[in-house]
């Protein structure tokens, strides 16, 4: 077996790593680490989500960070607050043992941004954000990214599709010059291969793990079939036989999402909401919740869930099936993350039969049917 030290990871943040449980690298951290400590380099790296990218290239920035010198060095680029501070959080348990101070801010919407500038002004190592809270940051000339090293781009993919596209080229313009940038991703779409000719050199390293399947294996997918009549019933008959089993239910809407929430708990499950329009405050509260397990079931619209990464959901569920292809991936890899098995099931009309053998057929996965 491969470990941490022997990829070159040192002592202390091996320390940490113990402490987390994390002790076996990952493929696509065993892949990358050495690559990325070893010199220099632009990189890509293709792997499904639930890998352990964070810890793929956070050792490696980590590694790379001089703590002696007060200034940005690396900024990592994430589609979602949640996920922004769950990176912030990861970064500052892996240096719990390290002897020099590295200090590491979080920057996106839905926080006062008088209070982000105001933390920025105290030394800053290593920036986690957003895409629209840095451009906002940067027009107030509040934060200076001139001597950054290495720029990550976190789930490439989830960016571009959220509409960051605006943003991500203007920082990557601003911050023209020696830095290197590290691009992660579950896909490779067109827009992301603009982004690779324009703006990183042509000695790419590239790493992809697991492509053949652009879900995790670990995931069973299935379907029940239902009526509009029938389906909350139904899911609340699915749901009573999961036992204390957590999972994440999405819905397409906004006020879907509210309205289901609010009729499984009248059911007495517990259960809330997470959607786009919540305040900020609102969403955390939430999200404590179900990460320290007050919460047994999440409702959640896509957006919403975009970077919500929490271990041991042993399913997720479809209230309606996604409008586009890559929802499924992203909904489906909230479950069977860090080698965990997971299911993916699907509440279906009869009439939306045909959808399930296409996202069969373009995935190269195989549905079930079952009773519900």
């Amino acid at each position: 077996m491969t470990t941490f030290k022997e990829l070159g990871i040192r002592k202390d943040f091996v320390t940490s790593l113990k402490e987390l449980g994390i002790v076996k690298p990952t493929a696509i951290q065993e892949e990358t680490i050495p690559i990325l400590l070893k010199k220099p380099t632009d990189f890509i790296g293709l792997a499904q989500t639930g890998t352990g990218k964070t810890a793929a290239y956070g050792l490696p920035i980590l590694e790379d960070i001089d703590a002696d010198v007060p200034l940005v060095q690396a900024l990592i680029l994430s589609p979602t607050r949640e996920l922004v501070q769950q990176i912030k959080k990861q970064l500052f348990k892996f240096t719990k043992y390290a002897p020099e101070k590295i200090f590491v801010e979080a920057v996106y919407g839905g926080e006062k941004i008088d209070k982000q500038i105001s933390n920025l002004k105290r030394p800053t190592h290593i920036i986690v954000a957003t895409p629209g809270r840095l451009i906002d940051l940067i027009e107030r000339k509040s934060i200076n990214l001139r001597n950054i090293k290495t720029i990550v781009l976190d789930e490439a993919d989830e960016m571009l599709s959220m509409g960051f596209k605006k943003e991500l080229t203007s920082v990557l313009k601003y911050t023209y010059g020696q830095r290197k940038i590290w691009l992660f991703s579950a896909t490779f779409p067109e827009e992301i291969q603009g982004i690779v000719k324009t703006y990183m050199t042509g000695d790419i390293q590239r790493i992809s793990v697991n492509r053949n399947s652009l879900v995790n294996a670990d995931i069973t997918h299935q379907y029940g079939l239902t009526s509009i009549q029938e389906k909350l019933p139904k899911l609340i008959h699915l749901l009573e036989r999961k036992g204390d089993q957590r999972g994440i239910i999405f819905s397409k809407t906004k006020l879907g999402a509210q309205k289901l929430a609010l009729e499984l708990k009248e059911a007495g499950f517990s259960v809330a909401a997470l959607e786009g329009d919540m305040l900020q405050k609102e969403r955390d509260k939430v999200m404590r919740a179900f990460k320290n397990e007050s919460l047994q079931f999440l409702v959640s619209t896509d957006v919403s869930a975009r970077g919500i990464d929490v271990q041991g959901l042993g399913f997720i569920i479809h209230h309606q099936l996604p409008e586009k292809l890559e929802y499924y991936t992203h909904r489906s890899g909230r479950t069977a993350r860090a080698g965990n098995k997971g299911v993916s099931i699907a509440l279906i009309l009869p009439s939306e039969l045909q959808q399930v053998y296409a996202i069969q057929k373009e995935l190269g996965i195989k549905f079930e049917e079952i009773s519900l």
